[in-house]
């Protein structure tokens, strides 16, 4: 099977394409028949910093073509979705059974992909701010896979108005037409406001602009791989907090609101309250041109590596 394999031999690194046996699911696992790979900026950013080779984990929709001992829940078939921390950048990816989830009838293997985990997060994220009734929401990063689900998830919700940062004004009509009532750049000495809450996936650089954008009592939550450093002083002047939010505890330490969360995630796509944006399907081969994309902040969307026993022509787009 093909799969792609990180190497750092100098500088860049580089993602190297190679033929390998097909894996075998352990106790607790089941093999994937990838159909569709989503690009994340967290696996951008741990290859671009790494110094010895990395895994290339990810999100992965498809069927179950095995089961590994002790499996039960699940049958040879199974259309599903889920993240892959190991090897997720092949034709086949083992998976644990907790971080799976079946695809509902009538949804595509890329819709899985682009909607599930960035939904889950997104809406993680939001609720994590406590949004109250008019207030306003700024979501940096808006034109990316989360940030294009949490403007909808904001604008679905009781927020007054909802304001994209992007960083560049060729993503704003794409934002504007998600449901954002305004778009900020980067670079904007001044976003335009004291915002109540920021739903920041950039962290960084940015993070420090990001909390001094808040208003009086206001609430940043922090869901990036970014990092960066907060001055306490600019809490405290503003009275503001900083609130740290990872799917992951939320995934293994309350499953059962996770599995909550995740039925009404497919319940508002399938109301059409919930769009994916799919930037481009990229055959798997290609995942160094997928993650240069990221790396550049061109995509529009959810960015998904096509692996070649599937066509790459879908019949829907956000």
């Amino acid at each position: 099977m093909l799969r792609i394999r990180h190497e750092v031999d100098g500088r860049p690194a580089v993602l190297v394409a190679e033929d390998v046996d097909r894996p075998e699911p352990g106790p607790g696992e089941v093999l994937i028949r990838a159909l569709a790979i989503g690009v994340t900026l967290p696996a951008v950013r741990k290859l671009r910093d790494a110094e010895e080779p990395v895994t290339l984990g990810g999100e992965v929709a498809g069927e179950i073509a095995a089961l590994g001992d002790g499996v039960v829940s699940l049958a040879v078939g199974d259309r599903v979705t889920g993240l892959c921390f190991a090897d997720a950048y092949a034709e086949f990816a083992v998976l644990n059974t907790a971080m799976v989830s079946r695809i509902p009838d009538g949804a595509g293997d890329v819709e899985a992909v682009a909607l599930v985990r960035s939904g889950m997060v997104a809406r993680g994220a939001y609720e994590a701010a406590h949004v109250q009734p008019g207030e306003s929401v700024l979501v940096t990063a808006a034109a990316s896979g989360v940030g294009t689900l949490a403007v909808q998830y904001a604008k679905a919700g009781v927020a007054g108005r909802v304001v994209a940062a992007v960083g560049s004004p060729d993503k704003a009509d794409f934002v504007r037409d998600l449901g954002a009532d305004e778009v900020v750049l980067y670079e904007d000495a001044d976003w335009g406001a004291a915002y109540d809450v920021i739903l920041d996936g950039v962290g960084g650089d940015l993070l420090g602009p990001a909390v001094r954008a808040l208003g009086t009592g206001g609430r940043l939550v922090a869901f990036s791989s970014g990092g960066g450093t907060v001055e306490a002083y600019e809490l405290l002047v503003r009275g503001a907090s900083v609130i740290g939010f990872q799917m992951r505890a939320i995934a293994v330490g309350k499953p059962e609101l996770y599995d909550r969360r995740l039925r009404e995630l497919w319940q508002m796509y399938e109301a059409g309250t919930l769009r994916v944006a799919v930037h481009e399907e990229i055959p798997l081969a290609e995942a160094a041109r997928a993650h240069t994309l990221i790396e550049q902040r061109r995509n529009l969307g959810k960015v998904v590596l096509v692996p070649p026993h599937r066509p790459t022509a879908l019949p829907f787009r956000a």
